[in-house]
Protein backbone atom coordinates (compact mmCIF):
# COMPACT_ATOMS: atom_id res chain seq x y z
CA UNK A 1 0.00 0.00 0.00
CA UNK A 2 1.58 3.24 -0.73
CA UNK A 3 0.89 6.75 0.57
CA UNK A 4 1.36 9.66 -1.22
CA UNK A 5 1.61 13.42 -0.14
CA UNK A 6 2.54 15.23 -2.64
CA UNK A 7 6.08 14.61 -3.97
CA UNK A 8 6.37 12.40 -1.20
CA UNK A 9 5.46 8.90 -1.26
CA UNK A 10 6.14 6.13 1.17
CA UNK A 11 5.09 2.33 0.89
CA UNK A 12 3.30 0.64 4.41
CA UNK A 13 2.91 -3.30 4.20
CA UNK A 14 -0.45 -3.79 6.10
CA UNK A 15 0.56 -6.88 8.20
CA UNK A 16 3.64 -4.48 9.03
CA UNK A 17 1.64 -1.55 10.23
CA UNK A 18 -1.07 -3.86 12.36
CA UNK A 19 2.23 -5.32 14.12
CA UNK A 20 3.01 -1.66 14.80
CA UNK A 21 0.00 -0.25 16.21
CA UNK A 22 -0.42 -3.98 18.25
CA UNK A 23 3.29 -3.17 19.49
CA UNK A 24 2.26 0.44 20.54
CA UNK A 25 -1.08 -1.18 22.52
CA UNK A 26 1.11 -3.27 24.20
CA UNK A 27 3.85 -0.71 25.46
CA UNK A 28 0.56 1.65 26.68
CA UNK A 29 -0.71 -1.55 28.78
CA UNK A 30 2.66 -1.51 30.11
CA UNK A 31 3.36 1.69 31.09
CA UNK A 32 -0.11 1.64 32.52
CA UNK A 33 0.80 -1.34 34.71
CA UNK A 34 4.16 0.23 35.65
CA UNK A 35 2.40 3.62 36.92
CA UNK A 36 -0.48 2.30 38.70
CA UNK A 37 1.10 -1.21 40.50
CA UNK A 38 3.63 -1.75 42.97
CA UNK A 39 3.87 -0.91 46.61
CA UNK A 40 1.80 1.84 46.09
CA UNK A 41 -1.21 1.31 43.78
CA UNK A 42 -2.62 4.62 42.40
CA UNK A 43 -5.77 3.61 40.27
CA UNK A 44 -5.95 4.42 36.88
CA UNK A 45 -8.05 7.41 36.68
CA UNK A 46 -5.42 9.61 38.78
CA UNK A 47 -2.57 9.19 36.90
CA UNK A 48 -3.39 11.56 34.00
CA UNK A 49 -4.24 13.83 37.23
CA UNK A 50 -0.76 13.20 38.93
CA UNK A 51 1.50 13.53 35.76
CA UNK A 52 -0.37 16.89 35.06
CA UNK A 53 0.34 17.92 38.83
CA UNK A 54 -3.50 17.64 39.55
CA UNK A 55 -3.57 14.60 41.85
CA UNK A 56 -3.28 13.90 45.18
CA UNK A 57 0.57 14.92 46.87
CA UNK A 58 1.16 11.57 47.57
CA UNK A 59 0.01 10.27 43.98
CA UNK A 60 2.03 12.72 42.34
CA UNK A 61 5.30 11.94 43.96
CA UNK A 62 4.79 8.34 42.94
CA UNK A 63 3.84 8.45 39.64
CA UNK A 64 5.40 12.06 38.59
CA UNK A 65 8.64 11.62 40.52
CA UNK A 66 9.12 8.16 40.93
CA UNK A 67 7.57 5.58 38.19
CA UNK A 68 7.23 7.97 35.28
CA UNK A 69 10.95 8.90 34.34
CA UNK A 70 11.71 5.62 34.85
CA UNK A 71 9.23 4.35 32.75
CA UNK A 72 10.06 6.76 30.09
CA UNK A 73 13.89 6.37 30.20
CA UNK A 74 12.82 2.78 29.69
CA UNK A 75 10.58 3.11 26.71
CA UNK A 76 13.09 5.57 25.15
CA UNK A 77 16.59 3.25 25.56
CA UNK A 78 14.39 0.11 25.00
CA UNK A 79 13.33 2.13 21.27
CA UNK A 80 17.04 3.47 20.62
CA UNK A 81 18.26 -0.41 21.48
CA UNK A 82 16.13 -1.65 18.94
CA UNK A 83 16.30 0.27 16.19
CA UNK A 84 20.42 0.30 16.60
CA UNK A 85 20.29 -3.18 16.15
CA UNK A 86 17.92 -3.43 13.32
CA UNK A 87 20.43 -0.84 11.60
CA UNK A 88 23.46 -2.81 12.46
CA UNK A 89 21.92 -6.67 11.23
CA UNK A 90 20.66 -4.86 8.13
CA UNK A 91 23.80 -3.18 7.56
CA UNK A 92 25.63 -6.81 8.31
CA UNK A 93 22.91 -8.91 6.99
CA UNK A 94 23.45 -11.22 10.35
CA UNK A 95 21.08 -11.50 13.35
CA UNK A 96 24.48 -11.30 15.21
CA UNK A 97 25.33 -8.40 13.91
CA UNK A 98 24.23 -6.15 17.04
CA UNK A 99 26.12 -3.52 19.40
CA UNK A 100 26.29 -6.56 22.13
CA UNK A 101 27.83 -8.60 20.01
CA UNK A 102 30.16 -6.74 17.96
CA UNK A 103 32.27 -4.08 20.74
CA UNK A 104 30.33 -0.99 20.69
CA UNK A 105 28.35 -1.93 24.01
CA UNK A 106 31.57 -3.18 25.66
CA UNK A 107 33.42 -0.08 24.28
CA UNK A 108 30.95 1.82 25.99
CA UNK A 109 30.63 -0.41 29.32
CA UNK A 110 35.04 0.71 29.25
CA UNK A 111 34.13 4.41 28.75
CA UNK A 112 31.40 4.18 31.86
CA UNK A 113 33.63 1.64 33.96
CA UNK A 114 36.78 4.65 33.97
CA UNK A 115 34.07 7.33 35.08
CA UNK A 116 32.89 4.95 37.55
CA UNK A 117 37.04 3.75 38.87
CA UNK A 118 37.77 7.96 38.43
CA UNK A 119 35.04 8.72 40.78
CA UNK A 120 33.07 10.98 38.13
CA UNK A 121 29.56 12.13 38.61
CA UNK A 122 26.98 10.29 37.07
CA UNK A 123 26.99 13.12 34.32
CA UNK A 124 30.43 12.18 33.43
CA UNK A 125 29.42 8.20 33.73
CA UNK A 126 27.16 8.83 30.86
CA UNK A 127 29.21 10.69 28.87
CA UNK A 128 32.21 8.09 29.07
CA UNK A 129 29.85 5.47 28.17
CA UNK A 130 29.45 7.54 24.74
CA UNK A 131 32.66 8.51 24.20
CA UNK A 132 33.88 4.88 24.81
CA UNK A 133 31.39 3.83 22.12
CA UNK A 134 31.70 5.95 19.52
CA UNK A 135 35.79 5.65 19.89
CA UNK A 136 35.14 1.72 19.84
CA UNK A 137 32.76 2.17 16.37
CA UNK A 138 35.16 4.04 14.90
CA UNK A 139 38.62 1.63 15.29
CA UNK A 140 35.88 -1.23 14.27
CA UNK A 141 34.98 0.48 11.20
CA UNK A 142 38.61 1.68 10.41
CA UNK A 143 39.94 -2.11 10.75
CA UNK A 144 37.24 -3.24 8.91
CA UNK A 145 37.34 -0.62 5.91
CA UNK A 146 39.18 -2.53 2.74
CA UNK A 147 37.84 -0.07 -0.28
CA UNK A 148 34.05 -0.26 2.06
CA UNK A 149 32.60 -2.07 4.37
CA UNK A 150 31.56 -5.75 4.31
CA UNK A 151 29.26 -6.78 6.80
CA UNK A 152 31.01 -10.00 7.51
CA UNK A 153 34.07 -8.10 7.98
CA UNK A 154 32.55 -5.95 10.60
CA UNK A 155 31.03 -8.92 12.24
CA UNK A 156 34.32 -10.51 12.60
CA UNK A 157 36.35 -7.34 13.51
CA UNK A 158 33.35 -6.17 15.93
CA UNK A 159 33.34 -9.85 17.72
CA UNK A 160 37.61 -9.48 18.45
CA UNK A 161 36.59 -6.13 19.40
CA UNK A 162 34.56 -6.79 21.68
CA UNK A 163 36.63 -9.99 23.06
CA UNK A 164 39.51 -7.48 23.78
CA UNK A 165 37.46 -5.07 25.06
CA UNK A 166 36.00 -7.47 27.16
CA UNK A 167 39.45 -8.39 28.94
CA UNK A 168 39.52 -4.50 29.19
CA UNK A 169 37.00 -4.34 31.34
CA UNK A 170 37.70 -7.46 33.32
CA UNK A 171 41.45 -5.63 34.11
CA UNK A 172 40.03 -2.33 34.64
CA UNK A 173 37.90 -3.70 37.37
CA UNK A 174 40.73 -6.80 39.23
CA UNK A 175 42.60 -3.25 39.85
CA UNK A 176 39.98 -0.75 41.35
CA UNK A 177 39.91 -0.62 44.93
CA UNK A 178 36.62 -2.93 46.15
CA UNK A 179 34.42 0.29 46.36
CA UNK A 180 34.77 1.30 43.07
CA UNK A 181 34.71 -1.92 41.69
CA UNK A 182 31.17 -2.95 43.16
CA UNK A 183 30.11 0.29 41.70
CA UNK A 184 31.57 -0.51 38.36
CA UNK A 185 30.09 -3.91 38.94
CA UNK A 186 26.05 -2.63 39.44
CA UNK A 187 26.67 -0.35 36.79
CA UNK A 188 27.81 -2.86 34.27
CA UNK A 189 24.18 -4.87 35.21
CA UNK A 190 22.43 -2.10 33.41
CA UNK A 191 19.07 -1.12 35.62
CA UNK A 192 16.10 1.28 34.95
CA UNK A 193 16.55 2.19 38.78
CA UNK A 194 16.77 5.94 40.00
CA UNK A 195 16.21 7.16 36.57
CA UNK A 196 15.08 10.48 36.24
CA UNK A 197 13.87 13.19 33.79
CA UNK A 198 17.70 13.69 33.40
CA UNK A 199 18.14 10.35 31.76
CA UNK A 200 15.21 10.39 29.70
CA UNK A 201 15.81 13.48 27.97
CA UNK A 202 18.89 13.34 26.03
CA UNK A 203 17.96 9.70 24.85
CA UNK A 204 14.31 11.42 23.76
CA UNK A 205 16.96 14.09 22.03
CA UNK A 206 18.89 11.96 20.20
CA UNK A 207 15.35 10.20 18.93
CA UNK A 208 14.42 13.54 17.68
CA UNK A 209 17.28 14.31 15.96
CA UNK A 210 18.57 10.84 14.93
CA UNK A 211 14.86 8.64 13.72
CA UNK A 212 14.05 11.10 10.76
CA UNK A 213 17.56 10.20 9.48
CA UNK A 214 17.28 6.62 10.15
CA UNK A 215 13.36 6.43 8.27
CA UNK A 216 15.26 8.27 5.07
CA UNK A 217 17.70 5.66 4.80
CA UNK A 218 15.75 2.83 5.80
CA UNK A 219 14.94 1.95 1.74
CA UNK A 220 18.23 2.36 0.86
CA UNK A 221 19.26 -0.21 3.12
CA UNK A 222 17.01 -2.44 2.35
CA UNK A 223 18.44 -2.34 -1.19
CA UNK A 224 22.12 -2.91 0.73
CA UNK A 225 20.77 -5.80 1.87
CA UNK A 226 20.59 -7.28 -1.30
CA UNK A 227 24.40 -6.77 -1.82
CA UNK A 228 26.86 -4.00 -2.69
CA UNK A 229 26.94 -4.32 -7.16
CA UNK A 230 22.93 -4.87 -6.66
CA UNK A 231 22.45 -1.56 -4.84
CA UNK A 232 24.78 0.75 -6.85
CA UNK A 233 23.29 -0.49 -9.71
CA UNK A 234 19.89 1.03 -8.24
CA UNK A 235 21.91 3.87 -8.01
CA UNK A 236 22.64 3.86 -4.51
CA UNK A 237 25.30 5.28 -2.69
CA UNK A 238 26.54 2.58 -0.97
CA UNK A 239 29.44 4.11 1.30
CA UNK A 240 27.17 7.42 2.14
CA UNK A 241 24.30 5.24 2.89
CA UNK A 242 26.17 2.84 5.29
CA UNK A 243 28.45 5.81 7.23
CA UNK A 244 24.95 7.65 7.72
CA UNK A 245 23.70 4.60 9.05
CA UNK A 246 26.49 3.68 11.18
CA UNK A 247 26.49 7.14 12.73
CA UNK A 248 23.30 6.52 13.59
CA UNK A 249 22.98 3.16 15.15
CA UNK A 250 26.61 4.17 17.28
CA UNK A 251 25.02 7.16 18.54
CA UNK A 252 21.85 5.31 19.71
CA UNK A 253 23.38 2.74 21.39
CA UNK A 254 25.80 5.00 22.84
CA UNK A 255 23.48 7.64 24.22
CA UNK A 256 20.75 4.40 25.68
CA UNK A 257 23.67 2.61 27.14
CA UNK A 258 24.69 6.52 29.21
CA UNK A 259 21.40 6.40 30.14
CA UNK A 260 21.14 2.92 31.65
CA UNK A 261 23.87 1.24 31.42
CA UNK A 262 24.66 -1.86 29.14
CA UNK A 263 21.47 -3.22 28.53
CA UNK A 264 22.16 -6.68 26.46
CA UNK A 265 20.03 -8.49 24.24
CA UNK A 266 17.39 -5.92 23.58
CA UNK A 267 19.25 -5.12 20.56
CA UNK A 268 19.88 -8.45 19.80
CA UNK A 269 16.20 -9.55 19.98
CA UNK A 270 14.29 -6.86 19.32
CA UNK A 271 14.85 -6.53 15.31
CA UNK A 272 14.42 -10.52 14.91
CA UNK A 273 10.80 -10.90 16.84
CA UNK A 274 10.00 -7.63 14.86
CA UNK A 275 11.06 -9.33 11.68
CA UNK A 276 9.17 -12.65 12.25
CA UNK A 277 6.22 -10.91 13.97
CA UNK A 278 5.67 -8.56 10.03
CA UNK A 279 6.94 -11.81 8.29
CA UNK A 280 9.23 -9.39 6.48
CA UNK A 281 11.85 -11.13 4.40
CA UNK A 282 14.55 -8.16 6.33
CA UNK A 283 14.84 -5.79 9.55
CA UNK A 284 12.43 -3.25 9.46
CA UNK A 285 13.29 -0.12 11.61
CA UNK A 286 10.16 1.72 13.06
CA UNK A 287 8.65 -2.05 14.63
CA UNK A 288 12.66 -2.93 16.10
CA UNK A 289 12.34 0.13 17.95
CA UNK A 290 8.69 0.01 19.18
CA UNK A 291 9.46 -3.78 19.99
CA UNK A 292 12.75 -2.59 21.61
CA UNK A 293 10.62 -0.08 23.77
CA UNK A 294 7.66 -2.82 24.53
CA UNK A 295 11.13 -5.16 25.50
CA UNK A 296 12.59 -3.31 27.79
CA UNK A 297 9.87 -1.56 29.68
CA UNK A 298 8.14 -5.07 30.42
CA UNK A 299 11.44 -6.87 31.48
CA UNK A 300 11.57 -3.71 33.97
CA UNK A 301 8.27 -4.26 35.14
CA UNK A 302 8.84 -8.31 35.76
CA UNK A 303 12.29 -7.65 37.35
CA UNK A 304 10.17 -5.06 40.44
CA UNK A 305 7.70 -7.47 40.60
CA UNK A 306 8.30 -10.83 40.20
CA UNK A 307 10.03 -11.34 43.36
CA UNK A 308 9.31 -8.80 45.53
CA UNK A 309 9.83 -7.13 47.43
CA UNK A 310 13.27 -7.41 45.88
CA UNK A 311 13.54 -5.98 43.00
CA UNK A 312 16.24 -7.14 40.00
CA UNK A 313 18.53 -5.14 37.43
CA UNK A 314 16.59 -4.94 34.42
CA UNK A 315 19.97 -6.14 32.73
CA UNK A 316 19.96 -9.19 34.52
CA UNK A 317 16.48 -10.27 33.51
CA UNK A 318 17.33 -9.58 29.72
CA UNK A 319 20.91 -11.58 29.80
CA UNK A 320 18.81 -14.37 30.88
CA UNK A 321 15.71 -14.01 28.74
CA UNK A 322 18.29 -13.10 26.22
CA UNK A 323 21.06 -15.60 26.45
CA UNK A 324 17.77 -18.38 26.00
CA UNK A 325 17.01 -16.54 22.90
CA UNK A 326 20.18 -16.67 21.47
CA UNK A 327 20.31 -20.49 22.12
CA UNK A 328 17.19 -20.57 20.32
CA UNK A 329 18.31 -18.91 17.11
CA UNK A 330 21.83 -20.43 16.60
CA UNK A 331 19.83 -24.33 16.80
CA UNK A 332 17.01 -23.00 14.66
CA UNK A 333 19.69 -21.90 12.17
CA UNK A 334 21.76 -24.90 12.64
CA UNK A 335 18.27 -26.74 11.05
Amino acid sequence: MNVRVGSWSVRLAPRALLVSVLLVVAGFLVTVAALSTGEFTVPVPDIVSAIFGQGTPVAELIVGKLRAPRVVTGLLVGAAFGLSGAIFQSLTRNPLGSPDFIGFTAGASTGGILAVVAGGSAMTIAGGALAGCVVTAALVYLLAYRGGVQGYRLVLVGIGANALLLAVNSYILTRANINDAANAGAWLTGSLGGRGWEHAWPVALALLVLLPLCLSIARPLRMIEMGDDAAKAMGIRVEVVRAAAVTAGVLLSGVATAAAGPVIFVALAAPQLARRLTRSPGVTLASSALMGAVLLTAADLAAQRVLAPTQLPVGVLTAAIGGTYLVLLLRKDRH
